[in-house]
Parts: structure tokens; sequence; C-alpha cells
């Protein structure tokens, strides 16, 4: 049976989802962030697994279930963070990250029988799941993140390892005011889609 572990910030004001601030406020865009790692966490706690791990930059916080060991993220670039996720693991492992909410039990629940890797592509370009049967961290290290075509390089780094590659969904991330209405809409019952309800966007980008 796969781990499953999630890479995430503590969801403090000023510290995630700064690109939502405008035009939300900083604890509006830190709510949304509370918001949207809870959700991801209670499909991870739902879905099937040996072992459960938060990877986490800060401290946790009331939004935590219970069935996680909390494992503190590395210094460095998400290269080598998530690359060092990966180190900690025994056995086949898919890694998450906090900004797709709408994840659900059924996405997470993979099977490494006729494949090496899973694969989750982003429609930002990047990807927001990456599944090992052999956790590997040099498969990560090196890939530059954050850019339009990191999921294309990590995606040709594992199969240049002669890895077979199995793809999830496209998925979408959270980043900007028109994901978080993309995103609630796919999930309208969840604590994400609540929270964007109840934080009223400000109106323009000036300050007042």
């Amino acid at each position: 049976m796969t781990t499953l572990l999630v890479i995430a910030k503590e969801p403090r004001p000023g510290r995630v989802k700064t690109r939502l601030t405008p035009p939300f406020t900083p604890a509006q865009a830190a709510g949304l962030a509370e918001a949207s790692l809870a959700d991801t966490l209670d499909a991870v706690a739902t879905a099937p697994a040996v072992r459960r791990v938060l990877v986490l930059d800060g401290e946790p916080g009331p939004w935590l279930p219970a069935g996680f060991d909390v494992v503190a993220q590395c210094a460095g670039g998400l290269d080598a963070r998530l690359a060092d996720a990966f180190a900690h693991c025994r056995g086949p492992a898919l890694l998450i990250g906090m900004d797709t909410p709408q994840v659900t039990p059924d996405l997470l629940t993979v099977d490494f029988a006729d494949c090496d890797a899973y694969f989750g592509p982003a429609e930002d370009g990047g990807f927001w799941a990456l599944g090992l049967a052999d956790p590997d961290p040099a498969l990560l290290r090196g890939v530059p993140m954050s850019t339009a075509q990191t999921g294309a390089v990590q995606r040709r780094r594992l199969v240049a390892a002669g890895l077979r590659v199995a793809d999830l969904p496209l998925l979408r991330d959270v980043d900007t005011a028109a994901d978080a209405s993309a995103v609630a809409a796919l999930a309208p019952h969840g604590r994400f889609a609540a929270r964007l309800a109840e934080s009223p966007a400000r109106r323009g980008t000036g300050r007042r």
C-alpha cells in the first residue's frame, strides 16, 4: 500500500497565497489556504494508505486531522524539499500539494502494479501529484520549479530514467482569484468553497 505525502506551508497571513492579494486581504488569503489544506488533508485521510505524512513548513494547527505524521520541510528550493520528502519514504509513495482542494480520495487511490510512477499535471504547467513506486530523490533534484515548463521537465525526467509513467487527470491549482472561483465551483460543498463565499474580495487593486 502507498504512503501519501502532503507538502504544505502553515497558513499564516503574508506567508501563503500571496498571489491572491489583492483582491483578497492577507488574512483572507490565509483563510483560503487553510481551507484548501483542510480539504486536501480530509481527502488524504479517507484514501487508502499505509502511512499519511504532512511535510510542513511551519507548525501544525487545529486543521490537522488525526492519523498524520508531521515532518519538517528541509531548507532549499522546492525541488530539494520535494526530493527530501520522498527520501523519508520506504516503498511506494504519492506526493501532492495543498493547492488542489478539489482532489478526491479516488484520485489518490493508486496502484503501482502496472507502472513505476504517477504524474498529475496542473493547468499552469506544473504538477499537482507525483508518485514513485521506488522513491528516488534524484528524480526531482534540479528540476526547475514554478515555471510553465516544470511539469514537462519533471515528466521527461521520469521517462528518461526508464520509468513507466501513468498520468493522472489534469487539475487546476489555486494561485489567483480566478483559480479560486473555478476550483470552488468544482467542489462546492468543501471548506474551500465555503470560505471563499465568506471572503468577499476587495474592489479594485488600489489602497484606501
